[in-house]
């Protein structure tokens, strides 16, 4: 069966936070479905700006590893709007065998956290 490919994995993973950043009562001023292109939440909650940079991670890798490097730029860029910036790594996997990639013809299953403030 066909593989997802990284923006359909990456669109997953955005269905999944935006979801949730719904459900927490934030209120979207930008959304970017572009896979890397950062942050792809801009959003309000309690007047306050939030800027939340989405990553789906395919299993093995650890979902809650934040890659500090690439996000000392969006944090800068941040500090501008005095917005709190977070990471949501959400972790896919096959759910009929971890080892194979995840696709369109299997069941997924969902390794998420929740947003990590950085």
């Amino acid at each position: 069966m066909p593989k997802l490919t990284d923006q359909e994995l990456h669109n997953l993973a955005m269905n999944i936070v935006g979801k949730q950043l719904e459900e927490d009562g934030f209120e979207f001023l930008g959304v970017s479905s572009e896979f890397k292109k950062d942050p792809q939440f801009v959003a309000l909650k309690n007047k306050k700006l939030h800027f939340v940079i989405v990553r789906a991670i395919e299993y093995p890798h650890d979902p809650k590893e934040i890659p500090y490097i690439f996000l000392e730029t969006i944090k800068e860029h941040a500090k501008k709007f005095n917005a709190r910036t977070f990471y949501a790594g959400v972790g896919l996997a096959n759910s009929r065998d971890y080892e194979l990639p995840v696709d369109s013809s299997d069941d997924y299953v969902v390794n998420y956290a929740g947003l990590q403030e950085i």
